[in-house]
Formats: C-alpha cells, sequence, structure tokens
C-alpha cells in the first residue's frame, strides 16, 4: 500500500476530532488492506468542480461527510468576512432530499453563525433555483445548497453562490478553494449550536413569504392560455425530490387540472429506491411515468431531485420519445420568444446565452428571432455571468439561457438553471400545441425546417477512481498532442483547445487566432460536414463527456453521419485506453 496514503488514513483514525463511525469506517479498510478504495478516499482533498464540489457520502478526505462540510464552511465563511461587499456578511442555505442534506446543511450554518456571519436557512427541503432566488431577494453576500443535483444515490454536494445569486465566478472560485485549504485542523474550525443560534437570532428561519415571491414570479413568465392548460393531461415525476409541491403549486396557479403525479416517486427519498439514477436525462427514470399514464396523457415530465433541470418524454404513435436537452431547449426557446412577441415583451436588446457544448441550432433561433446570442464555457456559471457583464452593465436584457444538460433559464429573478419554471411553461407550450392539434415532433420538425436540421447526442466516458482520472487526462492529452486530421470519413476543419485558448489547422497546425474565453479543459473538433465533437471531463463526476452537434439536409442522413462519427470517435478512444 502507498505510504502516504496509509499515512493519511491512520490520522483520520486517529484524529480525536473524527466521530466513532467514521474512525470504524476506514480502520475496516485499513485492516482488510483495502488499498484501491483507501487511496479513492484519500489520494486528494475533495475538490470544487464547476459548481462546487460533489462527493460519496463516505468517511476520508476525498468525500463527502460533516468534516468536509465544516472546513468548506469555515473557508467560505474567512474568505466572506475579507470580501463580502456588506459587514456583517450574511449568507443563505438550502438543501434537498438527499442523504443527511438537513444534517449537513444545519453543520454548515452552525459554522457560519460561529463566524458572526448571519444565516438565513430554509425549514424544510426546495429546489435548488429558490436558494438562487433567496440570495437575491434578501440581498445575502452568498449562499449555499446541499445537493448533488442528478448525481447517484451514493453523492451529495456542497454548491456555492455569491451575492448576485450566480454560482461562484473567477475570482471568488479560486478565493475560496484557496481558504478553504487553508484550513488544514479540524479542531480549528469556528462553531456554534443550531439550536443556540436559532434562539439567539444568529440563524433565521426564511418564511414562507419568500416561497409566494418565488412563485409569484414564475407565474409572470407563462403566456398560455388557461383553457387550454386545464384541457392537458400529463404525468409528473419530482423522482423522490424538491420539486412535488413548488410544481403542483404552479401548476395549479395556472389552471392545470389533469396532472397524475407518480405516486411511488411522490415523496423526498434519498435512497431513490425506485430509479437506478435520478437523472431525467435518462429515459430509464421514467420507467414508473409510463406505467401510471393513461392513453389520454401524451406527455411525462421530471425534474432531477433539486428540480434545477427538466426532463420530458412525449407519445408519437403510441410509443415515448425522449427528448434531449438540446430538443426540450429549442422548443422552450421558439415558443417563449414567439410568445414574447405576441405581447410585446420581447425587448429590442435581448439576448439569448448557451454553451460551447449545447447545439448550434440554439444560436440560429435566437439570432433568427432578432436576438443576440453569446457563447460561454459550459457551467450555468458561465452563463450567470453572462447575465452579469451583459444585464447588469446595461448592455442588453436576458432573455433566455440554456445548456444541453437538460438545463434551461427564463427571465432573470434566478440565476441558476430552474427546472421549475421550465416545466411548467414546457407544460404551457404543449397544451398551445395541443389545442391547435399538433406535437412536440411536428413543432420540433417546423423549426428544423425554418433554421436547418441538427441532431445531437452525448457519450459519457466513466472512468473512476484515481486511474480513471489519470485515465481521462491521458485521453485529454493524447487529443491535444496529436489531434486527429480525420474522424472516420470526414476531415477536421479546424480544431479549438479552450485550454491553450487557441484555434489551429489540425492539416497544417498552423495557428488561426484565439477564443477570448476563460481556460477550461476542452477541446472541440470542427468537421468539413459543418458538424462539431467536443471532448470535456465533467468537473463533478469521475467522467469524460463526448458531445456530437450534427447538421445537415435531412434526418436519415443526420442519423446515419451520428452513427459513423460516434463508431469512429470511439474508436480513436479506445486506441489510448
Amino acid at each position: 500500500m502507498q505510504e502516504e496514503i496509509l499515512k493519511k488514513a491512520r490520522a483520520w483514525v486517529e484524529n480525536p476530532y473524527i466521530d466513532d463511525n467514521s474512525k470504524e469506517e476506514i480502520n475496516r479498510l485499513i485492516e482488510s488492506s483495502q488499498e484501491e478504495e483507501l487511496v479513492s478516499r484519500f489520494y486528494k482533498n475533495l475538490e470544487f468542480g464547476t459548481a462546487g464540489m460533489r462527493g460519496k457520502v463516505e468517511a476520508g478526505s476525498n468525500r463527502f461527510n460533516v468534516y468536509v462540510v465544516r472546513q468548506a464552511s469555515q473557508g467560505l465563511a474567512d474568505y466572506l468576512k475579507q470580501n463580502a461587499e456588506d459587514a456583517p456578511a450574511s449568507i443563505a442555505i438550502a438543501f434537498d432530499n438527499r442523504t443527511h442534506s438537513e444534517v449537513f446543511s444545519q453543520e454548515a450554518a452552525s459554522v457560519f453563525a460561529g463566524n458572526g456571519i448571519k444565516v438565513y436557512i430554509f425549514p424544510s427541503l426546495r429546489p435548488t433555483p429558490m436558494l438562487s432566488f433567496a440570495v437575491r431577494e434578501l440581498k445575502t453576500n452568498a449562499g449555499i445548497v446541499i445537493t448533488a443535483s442528478h448525481n447517484p444515490r451514493e453523492y451529495n454536494g456542497y454548491k456555492v453562490y455569491w451575492s448576485d445569486g450566480c454560482q461562484i465566478n473567477a475570482p471568488h472560485d479560486s478565493g475560496i478553494m484557496a481558504a478553504i485549504e487553508l484550513i488544514q485542523d479540524y479542531s480549528k474550525i469556528r462553531s456554534t449550536n443550531f439550536e443556540t443560534a436559532l434562539k439567539e437570532k444568529q440563524i433565521e428561519i426564511i418564511e414562507d413569504q419568500l416561497d409566494q415571491k418565488y412563485y409569484g414570479q414564475v407565474e409572470q413568465l407563462c403566456l398560455g392560455d388557461r383553457e387550454n392548460n386545464k384541457n392537458l393531461h400529463f404525468v409528473y415525476t419530482p423522482l423522490h425530490g424538491t420539486g412535488n409541491i413548488p410544481v403542483r403549486e404552479i401548476l395549479q396557479r395556472r389552471g392545470f387540472q389533469n396532472v397524475s403525479v407518480v405516486e411511488e416517486q411522490e415523496l423526498p427519498d434519498g435512497n431513490f429506491p425506485t430509479v437506478r439514477s435520478p437523472n431525467p436525462e435518462d429515459p430509464a427514470a421514467f420507467t414508473l411515468a409510463k406505467k401510471t399514464a393513461r392513453e389520454n396523457e401524451k406527455l411525462l415530465l421530471a425534474n432531477d431531485p433539486d428540480s434545477d433541470r427538466l426532463g420530458a418524454l412525449v407519445r408519437q404513435n403510441g410509443d415515448w420519445i425522449n427528448l434531449n436537452g438540446n430538443q426540450i431547449g429549442q422548443l422552450l426557446l421558439d415558443y417563449y420568444l414567439r410568445k414574447l412577441k405576441e405581447v410585446n415583451r420581447l425587448p429590442l436588446n435581448g439576448f439569448v446565452v448557451s454553451t460551447i457544448v449545447t447545439s448550434e441550432l440554439t444560436r440560429k433561433i435566437a439570432e433568427g428571432h432578432g436576438l443576440r446570442y453569446y457563447e460561454t464555457l459550459t457551467g450555468f456559471k458561465n452563463i450567470g455571468q453572462i447575465i452579469r457583464t451583459r444585464q447588469d452593465q446595461g448592455t442588453g436584457q436576458f432573455v433566455f439561457g440554456m445548456e444541453e444538460a437538460n438545463g434551461y433559464l427564463l427571465g432573470d429573478f434566478v440565476r441558476d438553471k430552474d427546472g421549475v419554471s421550465a416545466l411548467v411553461v414546457f407544460a404551457e407550450m404543449i397544451a398551445e400545441l395541443a389545442a391547435e392539434g399538433h406535437k412536440a415532433l411536428d413543432q420540433l420538425e417546423l423549426i428544423h425546417q425554418n433554421f436547418g436540421f441538427h441532431e445531437d447526442s452525448l457519450i459519457n466516458h466513466v472512468l473512476e477512481g484515481k486511474s480513471g482520472a489519470e485515465q481521462i487526462q491521458n485521453i485529454m492529452k493524447e487529443l491535444r498532442t496529436d489531434p486527429p486530421k480525420t474522424i472516420g470519413r470526414y476531415k477536421v476543419n479546424l480544431l479549438k483547445d479552450y485550454q491553450q485558448n487557441l484555434m489551429t489547422d489540425p492539416q497544417t497546425g498552423k495557428v488561426l487566432g484565439s477564443l477570448g474565453l476563460p481556460v477550461s479543459n476542452v477541446l472541440a473538433f470542427y468537421m468539413e460536414d459543418g458538424s462539431r465533437i467536443t471532448a470535456r471531463p465533467s468537473g463533478t463526476e469521475p467522467k469524460i463527456k463526448f458531445y456530437f452537434n450534427l447538421c445537415g439536409d435531412g434526418k436519415k442522413a443526420l442519423s446515419e453521419a451520428r452513427k459513423h462519427y460516434e463508431q469512429s470517435f470511439m474508436s480513436l478512444i479506445e486506441n489510448f485506453g
């Protein structure tokens, strides 16, 4: 066993600050010589990714537990006291339904209160977008939500927001991480008793009034006809998560009277007993929703556990068809812009924001409706940063943001993806189409006819543990140092390297210019037929993602091209193993 890893594991067991159960958990691994597991748990500290940190709920420095929560909270508290615009600093806290989420949220609150920071905390689980709204509404200096979003059941996480309600960006992300890394001795963390801090008003429970304000803001996004809404029959599932109450509340306000909720998945449960993974991007998550659906129900909708994502299946010729994240976004964007035009609310200086791995059709729809389009790095924190720099500085009015991973934002009262508002607006769109005798796929076909045919797919290449992380690094290194000149039968015309901030011609190696975006470990291959293939390691999960964004003359040709590209590119990746 690696001596350094064993030393770290033994230090954990011998630390008087660590509870007995956690010590016993690690001791069992040491005594049974489970080297691979010990390496995985101690080869590094749990790191911040695109939105904070996530990890399996277990003992160890590279796992998610109360010690990591306290350490992160102490580091964030130190950073806030040095950098918050107002003094004393304040923070809002929310949590979802995952294992120990409420405990972790109270542990964090106790640390902030112990550091003299005013805490506003929700009394029960809430969707992540409501935390973003709370930060903006309560004017706190920061916010956190305890969630692992759509990760598997073993995970939980810690997501950090700044005073604008957006996930932390530079320089705060690196500054907070540096402050956390300075906390090496758990016993030096300053904390207080949660119940005592409540009595002394250091911690304050967020009242229902804020929920009502959020519901009211979501209602203002809804521009459909209530008569259409009441005639739509569909199935909704919160996948054991936070969406059940807020989603059904707003649906009721908007006149939806025929919503079937999947009974087995209605109540919060961090064990997610009915699904392999609580991810609405995965069609398997809709298995029970399909069983719940009656003949007159043509639509299935789902949120992930913290309700910042939306998934949808539609019935076509008796079969259930999964809409991917790009397709849902394209339908939402086109519908929302048309409705805004109808009521003269589409701003002349409006803009749409998306990411470098989202379908190019997004750009074409936005520009086709007369709006400006901005592209940024993956992660809604980057979309939020564009909103801040453009709208808050008076150079445009934000209208819509999306990323292909089923994340959407309409309006600006929240600064993160919002699966609650997206679901309600999407349902209104389907209700309007149904009233006109149309279906979602009909509308998608019309969008393709107007703006061009596109097809998009994603391959998640999962590689866990230390060896997996090294393999992911090796794949990116090989693609970067010896980029392919062809993929399958198609020539690569352009390579965008976001880590080196360069555009190059892979045929000649000639540098063509810079990209003008922050550094990120992403490579994008632009093909001679107008398609794009992008490689990006995940910031929160042990996987590398390969995005295929294709365009062409029709659906059949695109489907054939997708299969060819996927097979050819993955064969190339296998050679790096």
